[in-house]
């Protein structure tokens, strides 16, 4: 792992984590914003005020205690200049790289990212590329005392998220930490340990790294990519109008479509787009993050009532089972708030957020372009099966027009 000059010139000097705060893991109730209200504070999120309140109950988290999680601690990598297979080449030309022009900062061994919760074993590949390292040097194991911590960068319910940087890299990087006592008193460690399952296997550019874990008697630890720019949210707050132009809101479209239909060709579902969950990375990349409600589901629907509000489709209202289909309900959602500076159905009452949904009611402001405004009717459109496929959303004549000329 390479030192990361760049990253260095942000760390700010190393502060002590504090025990008695906490960061936001999805708690189990629904959140929704209303009118001047917003949502709750996420990954890299620099701290806000803007208060989510609960709504609805949430299906009961499952299990006990938490427990170790399911994923292999970070091996060693290959020994400099070795050789490698044509399998092992194959494999690597197979997963697109977070950023090309970012070093590889920790090693993780994760599965095949077609199965992105099996985590109990290293590929064949994996582990003939790396037989030469493994008779020299046992798997690391991360601590707590292989970083400085920084600066805090979101405070929440359930634990807080850090700027940090590897000791012996110097490479920076965001600590979530979240407390056991909590995760445990509000029932969701089978959903912590979903997030690390999903997230610690998906390599995109458009999704934030998760490049390991680790966790001692009281806090689990999630080290994650760290995205700069902070949240889409924060970035919109400060735009004319809380509104981005045409241009930059089909740019982010585009980016987030790609990283969609890689979640979906791997079966997973993220149930929880919303500019909050967004960050923006180095030279403004669009970053999908936070999947404390993702799935993995290859072969059945869902019926858990989750997300926030304003972002739920039809059928979550209802309590009716949902698929995939449901990112892209949230995704017309988000196109309209970043072109218009609010959601399509925000209203002053949640009963009244809920009927607009229902009824499909919303109006598309007259300066919005009308390939904009169509893309939009064809993404919030009530029948799951009638909305418009993500394939056909990249090659949209609103999203052609702004993201070839850029």
């Amino acid at each position: 792992m390479a030192c990361n000059k760049e990253n260095r010139k942000l760390f700010a000097l190393p502060a002590p984590v504090a025990a008695s705060t906490a960061h936001t893991t999805k708690p189990g109730a629904l959140q929704a914003k209303k009118a001047g209200s917003t949502s709750a504070m996420i990954v890299n999120q620099a701290p806000t005020t803007n208060p989510t309140r609960p709504v609805g109950k949430v299906a009961a988290a499952e299990g006990g205690g938490f427990k170790a999680p399911l994923l292999p601690p970070p091996g060693p990598r290959p020994v400099a200049g070795s050789s490698k297979s044509a399998a092992a080449s194959a494999k690597q030309q197979s997963v697109p790289r977070a950023e090309e022009n970012v070093p590889e900062a920790m090693d993780t061994t994760p599965a095949a990212p077609e199965k992105p919760t099996d985590a109990t074993a290293d590929s064949p590949a994996d582990s003939g590329e790396q037989a030469g390292a493994s008779q020299k040097s046992s798997k690391k194991v991360w601590t707590l005392s292989n970083f400085d911590i920084g600066r805090p960068l979101g405070r929440g319910k359930f634990g807080n998220v850090y700027l940090a940087r590897e000791k012996e890299t110097k490479f920076v990087i965001a600590l979530k930490v979240l407390f056991k006592k909590q995760v445990h008193a509000q029932g969701i460690e089978h959903q912590v340990r979903r997030e690390i399952e999903i997230q610690s296997h998906l390599r995109h550019p458009n999704i934030l790294r998760m490049y390991g874990y680790f966790h001692d008697e009281t806090r689990i630890y999630l080290i994650l990519e760290f995205a700069q720019g902070g949240t889409l949210f924060k970035e919109q707050q400060q735009q004319p109008g809380k509104r981005f132009p045409e241009k930059r809101c089909a740019i982010y479209v585009h980016s987030l479509v790609s990283a969609l239909i890689y979640l979906h060709e791997r079966n997973v579902i993220h149930r929880d787009i919303k500019p909050e969950n967004l960050l923006l990375g180095h030279g403004g990349k669009l970053k999908i993050a936070d999947f404390g409600w993702s799935v993995h589901e290859p072969t059945s629907s869902r019926t858990t009532l989750c997300g926030t509000l304003d972002y739920l489709s039809p059928e979550m209202v209802q309590g009716q089972p949902h698929t995939k289909t449901v990112d892209l309900w949230s995704l017309g959602v988000l196109a309209y708030e970043l072109l218009c500076g609010k959601a399509p159905f925000l209203a002053n009452t949640y009963e009244e957020t809920y009927r607009k949904i229902m009824k499909v009611q919303y109006a598309v402001p007259s300066d919005v372009s009308k390939a904009a405004a169509h893309l939009i009717s064809r993404l919030l459109v009530k029948d799951p099966a009638n909305r418009m496929p993500l394939e056909n959303v990249a090659i949209h004549p609103w999203i052609q027009l702004h993201v070839d000329s850029k």
